[in-house]
Parts: structure tokens; sequence; C-alpha cells
């Protein structure tokens, strides 16, 4: 997904416009991908090598489906033995195989996303929204107005964030309402869309309850950041 210059202008327009008429302070953010979720999608692998080769044995997993039979037959007591080293090197092999199969398969994205459950995707994406919500400084505000906007593109994740000084002042459904503008624009793969949207709603619920105040500053800027 890219971003462009004019996005970026929009996004800062929004929150501009959102914030003129408040003291609160609006922050977004937007994040290609918050994590690999490689270690997942190792432990597919892995499951999946221990599972499969061991539902293979049933159905004959035998050293010859990998050519590591012999057309000679031998009928004394060292044919037994090379007949269970060949079924365990089949094994091996077939663990290898899978492993390496389904962690290819992994990197597919669409079948990534599937892989990772959801509570691990949303849990990595909230911190690393509240890594950002500190980092800006949304957090030493001076009503503790600030609100950061968060949307991980990959993850299939976003994240609204507000400090105590406006989210004790709104309910849950408008924070829902929030969420819901943003994931509406993503969806209809126009993700600036849905950051004015939520900005926009955002900015209502911020004027209402702060109003501009003589001496207000600008304490947060007043731009996208993409990572």
């Amino acid at each position: 997904m890219d971003i462009t210059d004019q996005d970026h202008q929009r996004v800062a327009a929004a929150i501009k416009a959102a914030e003129a008429t408040t003291s609160g302070e609006i922050f977004c953010v937007i994040s290609r991908r918050v994590s690999s979720y490689r270690d997942i999608r190792l432990a597919w692998a892995a499951a999946a090598s221990l599972v499969l080769p061991a539902i293979l044995i049933p159905m004959g997993l035998t050293g010859d489906w990998f050519g590591l039979g012999s057309d000679w037959q031998v009928a004394h007591a060292a044919g037994q033995s090379d007949d269970v080293n060949r079924a365990l090197t089949a094994y091996a092999i077939a663990q290898a195989l899978t492993f390496i199969g389904v962690y290819l398969i992994s990197l597919i994205p669409p079948v990534a996303l599937l892989m990772v459950p959801q509570r691990i995707r949303r849990a990595r994406v909230r911190r690393v929204a509240l890594q950002q919500f500190m980092a800006h400084g949304l957090h030493a505000t001076r009503d503790r107005t600030g609100i950061l906007i968060f949307a991980a593109m990959a993850d299939h994740e976003v994240e609204v964030i507000a400090d105590t000084g406006i989210y004790t002042r709104t309910t849950p459904d408008f924070w829902a309402a929030t969420v819901a503008a943003l994931v509406k624009g993503i969806k209809a793969k126009r993700p600036i869309d849905g950051m004015e949207a939520a900005i926009a709603l955002c900015g209502q619920a911020l004027s209402e309850h702060f109003p501009p105040r003589s001496d207000d500053k600008n304490e947060v800027p007043d731009h996208l950041v993409v990572l």
C-alpha cells in the first residue's frame, strides 16, 4: 500500500480542521505490518511436521515412497533391521518436507493471515499502537485529551486509543462508531477516507467537551506517520 504526499496532506488537513474547534489532540498512524508472525508460522510448520507423517504411517509410509526400497529381499534378521532403518529415514524425510512445505505456504499473505489467531494479531497491534501513543506524547497533553487513530493494514486490525480526559466523557458506542468508520474506508480500499471519517468523529467529541482555550497551543504535530 502506497501512501502519497497528497494522502499525507489530506490527513494533516483533516486533523487541523478537527482541532480548530477544540483544545484536544488527534494523531494518526498507518502501519504496513506490525509483526511478521514468524514464530506462529514456525509453530504451524512444526505441528504439521509432527502430525502429518504420523497420519501417513497407517497408510503405508515406507522407504519405498522416497525411493529408499531395495530390489533384493533379504530373508534373515538383518533384513528386518534394514526395513526399520528405511522406515525411520522415510519418516524423517516426510517430517522435513512437511515442515518446509507448510512454512513456504505460510509465506503467502492471505494464508499467513488465516494462520494467526485474531487475538494474537489484536494483542500485537494494540501493543504497537500503545507504543506510538506514548512515543508521540499523546499521554501528556494538558487536559489528557490525546487520541490516536492507528491502522495496521497487513494485520487487518485497527485501534483508536483515547486518553482518560476524553475517554471518560464518551461512551463505548462512540468509539465503536469511530472504529467502524475507519474500517469501512479500509475495506473499501480507501484508508485515507476512513482516517478522515474517524478524525471528524473524534473532533466532534473533543469540541463538545474540550472547546478551544484562549492560550491553546498545538501540543502534537498534525500529520500522518507511516511505519
